[in-house]
């Protein structure tokens, strides 16, 4: 059964080019994994998820590499320092479930009047944004893409669509550093992680050809609120 829901939640996600951190922490947390195991196991099931998405965005050549370099030039030694910080419980859940929260709800305050206008985006705007999702996605496990998502789609540097094919390839990388991190802090991922991983990528396969195909730009700009809805008011409750 909790593969199964693992399946499920990484489906789910990666209709938006999301990984499913937040949903996994949450099913860990019902599940009562010990929580040293926790973000790494987040981390690493992110890891599996956001590289089969990664490279099918890639084959497709939907992945904007120009805006993603700075983006992953600041974010990855953020994720890296942030995975070597660990957070007590009763600052590390209610802290992400809030950030979700108010990110579900700059998404649907949002009105999609530049779906696919090309904006030309600063600099240091994409490089200050980089590095403070960096940091969030070492502490809390996340992968960072819940939170990159709604800031570039609420500050008009891409649509929603562009946004989720940005999303993966920024998951995969924060990720990989992330967990190094915690690894060097001495967290270790569950013993199940083979089996886990073998759910979530089959729900990520599922999800990404859904997503590619079936969704257009508002339907995803939704979806990914409502993902950000239920992780936020998951994390703040569990």
């Amino acid at each position: 059964m909790f593969s199964l829901l693992l399946a499920v939640i990484s489906l789910l996600y990666a209709t938006v080019g999301q990984a499913g951190g937040t949903a996994f922490l949450g099913l860990m947390a019902f599940a009562a994994l010990p929580p040293t195991e926790m973000r790494p196991t987040a981390l690493a099931l992110n890891i599996v998820v956001t590289t089969y998405s990664t490279w099918v965005f890639n084959r497709n050549r939907f992945v904007d590499w120009t805006m993603l370099r700075p983006l992953l030039f600041s974010s990855m030694p953020m994720a890296l320092g942030g995975g070597l910080i660990v957070l007590g419980d009763y600052i590390y859940k209610p802290m992400t479930g809030v950030l979700l929260l108010l990110a579900g709800a700059v998404m649907t305050l949002r009105r999609d009047r530049a779906a696919d206008q090309h904006r030309k985006i600063p600099l240091w705007g994409t490089v200050s944004v980089g590095a403070i999702v960096g940091l969030i996605s070492g502490l809390t496990g996340v992968g960072g893409g819940v939170f990159l998502a709604p800031t570039l789609i609420s500050l008009n540097w891409a649509s929603p669509k562009q946004t989720t094919a940005l999303s993966s390839p920024f998951i995969l990388a924060n990720s990989t550093i992330g967990l190094a991190g915690v690894l060097l802090a001495g967290q270790f991922p569950s013993l199940q992680l083979g089996s886990y991983a073998i759910a979530a990528l089959g729900g990520s396969i599922t999800g990404t050809a859904i997503g590619l195909k079936w969704l257009g730009q508002t339907a995803t700009r939704f979806i990914l609120a409502g993902v950000l809805f239920a992780a936020g008011i998951q994390m703040v409750l569990v």
